[in-house]
């Protein structure tokens, strides 16, 4: 795939930020001087529209007298402008690109901390507000908590094993080891067609993870694992990676921009 390498490599708070929006345009307060027919001049709506949007059985208002000036449907338009409902084969950057905002806010709006997204879901695509996510606890947590409370040493001697095999399942224990300079890329940018070298469609599937590797030293279409990435088939070749070098495929523009240059452990599983 051409590519330019870069080696410098949630909803419900957003509804109570659409909501008092929607409030502050919906209503109108009275001014001395102003009559009915102004007003519906002013928001580009008839006075029999007022009157009934506002229950009023007369042309005679009062100053600071709340009045509704859209109407339920008129809100009910503007709250849609500004959510989407995801169709088959949308990706968060499709969606991102369509209503003119950048993937990582569209992400933060939402709460999403994957590219996961499924036909039917509803996403904030306008004037959204960033949503925090909770950092998961980590599993290892409370066999630490149970071997520091264990007096014995035979209890103690439990947690420690239980660990070691935790450890064991996050790093694989077979396959050929090796210490690469790994740097990222990403198929969202100017003159990145998006296909790699194996046939892979990293637009269409940002979710995938693969790596750029130099043929000559990782076969490609091999199972790698990579050191704070996972694992990854090596399905991408790259004018820069040459020898020991990797290159980690990241959706996130700004996310490969951020990686930088690392130096990482990778194990080729087959």
């Amino acid at each position: 795939m051409k590519k330019q390498i870069i080696t410098f490599t949630a909803v419900a708070a957003l509804s109570v930020g659409l909501a008092s929006q929607a409030s502050a345009n919906s209503s109108y307060k009275v001014e001395s001087g102003d009559t009915l027919w102004s007003i519906s001049q002013e928001r580009n709506v008839s006075v029999d529209q007022l009157k009934g949007w506002n229950g009023l059985s007369s042309d005679i208002i009062y100053p600071n007298q709340e009045l509704e000036v859209a109407g339920q449907e008129k809100q009910q338009q503007a709250a849609e402008k500004s959510s989407y409902i995801v169709q088959s084969g949308d990706t968060l950057f499709k969606i991102a690109q369509a209503h003119g905002i950048s993937l990582d806010a569209l992400m933060s709006w939402n709460g999403i901390t994957g590219h996961w997204i499924y036909p039917g879901d509803k996403l904030v695509v306008k004037g959204g507000t960033p949503i925090s996510v909770p950092t998961p606890v980590e599993s290892a947590a409370p066999a630490e908590k149970v071997e520091k409370a264990a007096a014995p040493a035979q209890k103690a001697a439990a947690p420690a094993k239980k660990a070691a095999v935790t450890k064991a399942s996050a790093e694989p224990v077979s396959g050929k080891e090796m210490t690469v300079t790994a740097t990222a890329y990403t198929a969202f940018c100017a003159g990145c067609s998006g296909i790699t070298a194996t046939g892979q469609d990293l637009r269409s599937n940002p979710n995938q993870k693969v790596i750029a590797v130099d043929p000559t030293v990782i076969p490609l279409g091999s199972k790698v694992w990579v050191e704070g990435y996972g694992t990854a088939i090596a399905g991408d070749t790259g004018g820069a990676i040459k020898g020991n070098k990797i290159d980690l495929f990241i959706p996130s523009q700004d996310a490969a921009i951020n990686f930088g240059r690392k130096t990482v452990k990778i194990k080729i599983l087959k």
